[in-house]
């Protein structure tokens, strides 16, 4: 992966229709901001429960976008990553209606994942409460079959996403078949989507056992073998994140976000400095995702302290819903059906306000932090929450995730906001200091202060948050200058 910013975004919802179209765009309104592109799930179908992430067939571009030869084309503009949706496929997918069909007899019966399969002396009250569950309810769903007989399959998401036995030889097989699709389209990098909950083993939470980072090894080594670099996904206690990073090529910084509103709505550097002083050098960093605002990742577990106080924690949501006018209170947890119990649903301006010149120090820090920026298609243009969308749907995530025009892109690269911000991206991808060291430097609290150094090139961020004042001084021809905003 480029050391340069990159976007996340799904292809119908930034003003394009097709591949062709966000080739187009990447050409020409969007020319020279990014190393590489994340496309959210573009599987077929895109419109499913779960936009896209529950996949009736895994392996088919929706024609409706275009093909793999597309996907292809633009991979030779610029970097492409995909997902690898390991934990999961639609119920409506060939493979589970064929099981359905044949039961035991189905070529594919082993690909899925049963109570009984996974328990098959029964449970205790205690092992099933034991597992671990993102969404407030049992992670199993009754499927009857074409014989009458009746099944509890394993559905850690939803009723429509059904579980994979990734260690059986027919879920080996699935995933392999998606990964040489991957390299002959030439996708360089995959995330793997919810790869935490791909591992079921009784008398455990279920959720990244020792069990589920062995097979994280072992599909990493599959996709290195056709030159496909690796980005975990996980959503867990910070500590855990550490161990992740050790063992693959990237992971997410999912406590940056909230560590930066703490930042942000506090005054206060100290916890985003004790993070800064630990964190994964191998990050993809981030502030918004298609997903929520995480809450788990920088949150105490079972007794251990996070990285952020509970009370201050739970101040930061109130503030978030109280800066976006109560709408995230309606996108979030029991307000809107796609229930999570890890996440804030909002978009990152809206948690801040509407203020400009808070969303823009947001994405200095973003940028200056160790890691590689990862920035969503929403962020891109510091959209607002879509509450039409979410009253059409009521899936708490789409609040975050418009539908962009391209008559919406030309406006909103107009605002001086987003000129600033394209200005940041492409300072960020082009001066050298980046590619060297970088280090904090010790400041009273209000302050952040970070420097990189690269030979005689230097880059640093100063932030005073008593009066929002942010600065960027850098070297230009043996000479230090200053970004003015």
């Amino acid at each position: 992966m480029k050391n340069k910013v990159q976007l996340i975004t799904y292809v119908d919802r930034l003003g394009c229709k097709t591949l062709k179209d966000l080739k187009l765009l990447m050409r020409n309104q969007l020319k020279d901001l990014f190393g590489g592109v994340h496309i959210l799930p573009f599987y077929y179908p895109i419109d499913g429960e779960d936009a896209g992430f529950d996949p009736i067939n895994h392996q088919k571009v929706d024609p409706r976008l275009g093909d793999w030869y597309d996907l292809k084309s633009l991979s030779q503009d610029v970097d492409v990553m995909a997902d690898l949706i390991v934990n999961h496929v639609s119920a409506q997918s060939e493979q589970f209606q064929d099981y359905l069909q044949k039961g035991s007899h189905s070529e594919f019966a082993s690909m899925f994942l049963s109570f009984d399969t996974v328990f098959p002396n029964g449970a205790t009250e205690a092992e099933i409460l034991a597992i671990y569950r993102p969404r407030p309810s049992l992670p199993f769903t009754k499927f009857k079959l074409a014989d009458g007989s009746n099944k509890l399959i394993w559905t850690t998401f939803t009723s429509n996403q059904i579980d994979i036995d990734v260690k059986s030889k027919t879920g080996e097989q699935y995933l392999a078949g998606i990964l040489d699709i991957f390299q002959k389209a030439g996708i360089t990098m995959i995330r793997l989507d919810a790869a935490g909950y791909a591992i079921k083993k009784p008398g455990t939470s279920c959720f990244m056992i020792e069990e589920t980072f062995e097979f994280i090894d072992e599909l990493s080594e599959k996709a290195r073998s056709r030159g496909i670099e690796i980005l975990v996904e996980i959503h867990s206690y910070y500590k855990t994140q550490i161990e992740i990073a050790k063992r693959t090529d990237y992971v997410y910084d999912f406590a940056l976000p909230v560590l930066v509103l703490d930042t942000l709505f506090n005054k206060n550097t100290r916890s985003l400095k004790k993070w800064l002083e630990v964190s994964p050098r191998n990050a993809i960093t981030v502030l918004d995702t298609h997903d929520g605002i995480g809450i788990v990742d920088v949150g105490s577990e079972n007794g251990k302290a996070g990285l952020i106080e509970d009370s201050i924690l739970n101040n930061i949501v109130d503030q978030i819903h109280e800066n976006s006018n109560g709408n995230s209170r309606k996108a979030t947890g029991e307000a809107a059906s796609n229930l999570d119990l890890y996440q804030v649903n909002c978009t990152y301006f809206d948690a801040l306000g509407r203020d400009d010149q808070a969303y823009l120090i947001a994405r200095a820090i973003q940028f200056f932090v160790p890691g590689i920026p990862q920035v969503y298609f929403v962020g891109l243009f510091a959209g607002e929450n879509d509450m039409e969308l979410l009253a059409k749907t009521n899936v708490g995530r789409d609040i975050n995730r418009h539908y962009y025009t391209i008559q919406e892109i030309d406006q909103q690269i107009e605002r001086p906001l987003i000129k600033h911000l394209f200005e940041l991206i492409r300072f960020r991808n082009d001066h050298p200091a980046f590619y060297g060291e970088f280090s904090l430097k010790e400041s009273v609290d209000h302050i952040l202060h970070i420097r990189w150094e690269n030979g005689s090139e230097i880059a640093e961020l100063i932030i005073d948050l008593k009066i929002m004042r942010l600065r960027i001084l850098y070297s230009d021809g043996g000479e230090i200058h200053e970004l003015k905003f």
